[in-house]
């Protein structure tokens, strides 16, 4: 089974790369999706008493966690320690679940792939990029961002250049969703060889 971890900076068309896999019939594991679960479920105690108050009825308020960690790297660390091996267990259940099927080729999509050194745990790296122009706008979109919140996740991430340059794979967004699609296949066609 080929594992190709898919990453790419905020804003890149990560995730709408990915439902494009789905939808050639490749198993993506989701890591934000992996955080949403785990957010309402087994995470939500433990996030509650490293952070008080992020916590209701027991579901992880994002906004008011963002407000608790967003520039400050010592609490930023303090979560990771609690979100990031229930992630990876929830990863290796999905990979389990398909060698087990046979399944010939997966995806983790995995956000901070280069930042987390996750290099190790796939196979072959996809990269998913735009131009810096188009990234920003369709961040700055989003509902609840803002312009320092925007720079504050992007110092997190490793540039868009250096991830490019470690890519096996690279996916241009910026141009269109065919375009994109068209890449994904060929991946694809190139990994059947």
């Amino acid at each position: 089974m080929i594992i190709l971890g898919l990453t790419g900076s905020i804003g890149m068309g990560k995730s709408t790369t990915a439902q494009m896999f789905i939808e050639e019939g490749v198993p993506v594991h989701d890591a934000d999706a992996a955080v949403h679960r785990l957010y309402a479920g087994e995470a939500a105690p433990l996030i509650e008493a490293a952070f008080p108050g992020t916590v209701e009825d027991g579901v992880v308020d994002r906004a008011k966690l963002a407000e608790a960690v967003i520039g400050n790297p010592e609490a930023i660390k303090k979560l990771e320690a609690v979100i990031h091996p229930l992630v990876k267990a929830d990863a290796d259940r999905f990979l389990e679940e398909n060698r087990q099927k046979g399944t010939p080729v997966v995806v983790l999509d995995i956000p901070l792939l280069f930042e987390k050194g996750n290099r190790h745990r796939v196979d072959k790296v996809v990269v998913v990029t735009a131009p810096a122009d188009v990234q920003r706008e369709r961040v700055l979109a989003r509902p609840g961002m803002s312009e320092k919140k925007f720079e504050g996740i992007l110092a997190l991430q490793t540039p868009d250049e250096e991830k490019r340059k470690q890519a096996d794979f690279i996916v241009e967004t910026g141009y269109g969703l065919e375009h994109a699609r068209t890449a994904v296949r060929e991946i694809l066609r190139q990994l059947k060889r």
